[in-house]
């Protein structure tokens, strides 16, 4: 369950990033963060899915590694989260601290096509992408491999950034056994599931 606390506290940081962001001169990597109504419709599609086994491609500071490490506690489950920025991931790490969920995800600083491809087949139960749109074709079918039949995979940035996410839109609509609607949830929500 969400406590009025923890929902303060999101909400607050939710707000220090869009700050950041609008602030931020050239050449600074800005925070990006999913938006608020984003992060409650993971915790919703988390929790009431019972995902256990979350994979989440890109973490930056962690708003939305937060959100899911809360329905993956309240599910007995865990958070991979992945991002080649060592220094977002501090700041995710210090952020999932002060909330007391480092023990629901480990973090991975690492590249997140080279991650999945060294998985083996035991399924994952939820997939987030929120990072490099094009490099999402590539890891669809190691997403194929590692995720359960009725798992999920949801994409942020399906409506903002709907040109680069197209081929990937694409390429899952092209592969059978898999349903797949965007909605217009924050920056748009391109939500999958595995069909089977």
């Amino acid at each position: 369950m969400v406590t009025a606390l923890q929902l303060q506290a999101l909400a607050a940081l939710h707000e220090e990033g869009v700050s950041f962001d609008r602030a931020a001169g050239p050449g600074v990597v800005t925070r990006r963060n999913i938006t608020e109504d984003t992060g409650r419709f993971l915790y919703q599609l988390v929790k009431a899915s019972s995902a256990r086994r979350i994979v989440e491609v890109g973490t930056s500071n962690g708003i939305s590694t937060l959100w899911l490490a809360l329905a993956a506690r309240d599910n007995q489950g865990h958070v991979t989260s992945l991002d080649i920025s060592a220094a977002a991931q501090d700041e995710a790490r210090n952020n999932l601290a002060a909330m007391g969920l480092s023990n629901c995800v480990t973090l991975q600083c690492q590249d997140a096509g080279v991650w999945l491809a060294a998985q083996d087949s035991s399924p994952a139960d939820f997939v987030f992408l929120d990072a490099d749109r094009h490099a999402y074709p590539s890891y669809w079918s190691h997403i194929q491999r590692i995720l359960r039949p009725g798992g999920l995979v949801v994409m942020d940035n399906a409506l903002s950034h709907a040109e680069e996410c197209q081929p990937f839109v694409e390429r899952v609509n092209a592969t059978s056994g898999y349903l797949a609607a965007v909605y217009p949830i924050g920056k748009g929500q391109f939500v999958i599931v595995k069909d089977e």
